[in-house]
């Protein structure tokens, strides 16, 4: 888009190999896609990579496993050992394949009681410090467990290679619509983008069920809002999407897009990415008129 670069993840969740979703993208409009890593079968990502740079897309992020992110906070163990090792991993991954940005989570679980740990501080440092090494950006990701990515942007704020990584959805279902642009937004790398209809639980329980990644503007997030805080943020990057065609187990939120094919459903995605750019370059011209 003109004056705005574009992204959208892509994952196994749509009936479309991850070939033709990168061909896709490009048809619909999105300059760059992002990868995901997250499942048990794992990614060919040299294949997905070098494919994407054939039909000249670019490959502007991999969002590393999470599963094992309670794992780095223990104070010893083969678990945390195994879980340091995993990212470091992805760290070299992304230096392979000229990925700029690893985005992962600093804390996975809910109702756990667990509380940051010098030890964990010290994993995700030595992550940091090999991301800062090899010239990737590792992007720390909000999710639940505020404490723990607090805890992480406070000790890692003089690593350059570290930063913040805004999820539109998760900040209103995890994060109780708290403001983290306020918080981080002068260190942000890069967003995931995507709409939330919040905490469905009265009293506050949240759950992941919760982080429903709707498309823009079929939940309660005030757009006009985001874009001007990303504005006010500084942020001139690409704006990521990340987005979810089917439901979480035990809701229908999204089975609107069930009988979406999967390029009308890219070609929402866009076209809706599409204002929410517009939104963010006209209040940059506000700011700086």
């Amino acid at each position: 888009m003109y004056k705005q670069k574009l992204c959208l993840g892509i994952d196994r969740s749509y009936d479309l190999s991850l070939e033709e979703q990168i061909l896709l993208c490009k048809k619909v409009g999105f300059e760059e896609i992002f990868l995901s890593d997250c499942d048990k079968e794992k990614l060919d990502i040299p294949s997905l990579c070098k494919k994407a740079r054939e039909e000249n897309i670019y490959v502007q992020s991999l969002h590393a496993p999470f599963n094992k992110s309670d794992d780095m906070w223990d104070e010893e163990g083969e678990l945390a050992d195994i879980a340091v090792n995993e990212l470091l991993h992805y760290v070299e991954v992304c230096a392979d394949n000229q990925i700029p940005i690893m985005v992962t989570h600093a804390f996975i679980g809910f109702d756990t009681g667990r509380v940051p740990t010098q030890a964990g501080i010290e994993r995700y440092g030595a992550v940091a410090r090999r991301a800062g090494e090899l010239g990737v950006k590792l992007a720390l990701e909000n999710t639940e467990g505020d404490e723990f990515l607090a805890a992480l942007m406070e000790a890692l704020k003089g690593e350059k290679s570290t930063g913040f990584c805004w999820d539109s959805g998760h900040e209103q279902c995890y994060n109780y619509g708290r403001d983290l642009l306020s918080l981080y937004g002068d260190r942000l790398f890069c967003t995931h983008l995507n709409d939330n209809l919040g905490i469905r639980d009265y009293n506050g329980r949240i759950f992941w069920h919760d982080d429903l990644h709707l498309l823009p503007f079929d939940g309660i997030i005030d757009w006009q809002n985001a874009a001007e805080k990303l504005s006010r943020c500084g942020f001139d990057g690409t704006l990521t999407f990340e987005l979810n065609i089917r439901s979480k187990p035990n809701r229908i939120d999204n089975y609107k897009y069930e009988n979406l094919t999967v390029e009308q459903y890219f070609t929402e995605a866009y076209a809706r990415a599409c204002k929410i750019a517009a939104m963010k370059i006209k209040a940059d011209e506000a700011r700086f008129k």
